[in-house]
């Protein structure tokens, strides 16, 4: 693996720094190579590669709205060993403290981003014989405003695949696409006949939560707990997203799990995007998602949370 960073980076210089890191899912470890430091994750699932992909396609994405800061995403490699490897710009980090309210605006600003690039759309196509101002030249990775839920990838929570098939309507991909989908894998996994009961009375009383509710498809980080974020000299980070285009409130259910996030941050992202009614039931069914997501990835250490 070695020799194949080498050539990939360019450089004759590969050394560990010793600043590594890792999580439940990858492992990961800083280099010095001629012409500064990368970060390099690792995981040798067969599904890595996908992961990886989808991972790096969030980090773009995010990146492509000027708002908050990611870590560049730089190579996705296959693994001679097995799995596969990303390769990150290496950016000095540490636990977020200084930057709570800056974040709390910037991720608002990200939700708010893709319904601004609509309305700029909209104004556009109103211009000489509805042609607007559309540019062939114009980067390809600037970011287009899309009208449903899902991503043109699959990307992974945890380490387990989303089903991020683009739909009109939110209730339904998030029913399907994301609590169905769960329910099924557990039932499969581990043979547990009861979720199925449980969801056929929850499926049809998911959309009373949206009653009178208009959703704009928003960029999403998708997986943004506390070990997702931390800040660097000059501001906030946010790093491992699976993103897709879904609810803004769904956001924050992880977000409210599992701490790291001040009030600071809360009151920050509600000055620019103020709580709807119905949130607070919306959070726990969002919340649900991310209990069954890691029932599965945690097999049945969260139980006892879900149950």
């Amino acid at each position: 693996m070695d020799e194949l960073l080498k050539e990939v980076l360019g450089t004759v210089t590969l050394k560990k720094t010793g600043k590594g890191g890792g999580g439940c899912i990858n492992e990961g470890e800083a280099y010095l190579i001629d012409t500064g430091t990368v970060f390099v994750k690792y995981n040798k699932k067969p599904q890595a590669r996908e992961m990886f992909d989808g991972e790096s396609d969030s980090l773009k994405a995010i990146a492509a709205t000027h708002t908050v800061h990611v870590p560049k995403p730089l190579h996705v490699l296959d693994n001679p060993e097995g799995g596969a490897v990303l390769v990150l710009e290496y950016l000095d980090m540490k636990g977020l403290t200084r930057y709570s309210r800056q974040l709390g605006e910037e991720l608002a600003r990200m939700h708010l981003h893709n319904a601004a690039l609509g309305k700029k759309q909209k104004e556009e196509e109103s211009y000489v014989g509805g042609q607007g101002t559309e540019n062939e030249d114009e980067d390809e990775n600037k970011p287009v405003y899309m009208s449903q839920f899902g991503f043109h990838t699959t990307t992974c929570c945890g380490y387990l695949p989303q089903d991020n098939t683009f739909c009109d309507d939110w209730p339904t991909f998030y029913a399907r696409q994301r609590l169905e989908h769960q329910l099924k894998l557990i039932e499969k996994d581990y043979g547990d006949k009861e979720v199925r009961e449980l969801w056929s009375r929850l499926q049809h009383k998911v959309p009373n939560f949206f009653k009178d509710l208009t959703i704009e498809p928003s960029l999403l980080h998708g997986d943004l707990w506390g070990g997702n974020v931390a800040e660097s000299t000059t501001g906030p980070v946010v790093f491992d997203p699976a993103s897709f285009y879904g609810h803004h409130e769904f956001e924050l259910a992880i977000a409210g799990m599992f701490g790291g996030f001040n009030s600071t941050f809360y009151q920050a992202y509600h000055n620019l995007i103020p709580k709807a009614p119905g949130f607070e039931a919306r959070h726990k069914l969002y919340q649900l998602y991310h209990y069954l997501n890691h029932w599965l990835v945690f097999l049945f250490v969260w139980f006892s949370s879900v149950g």
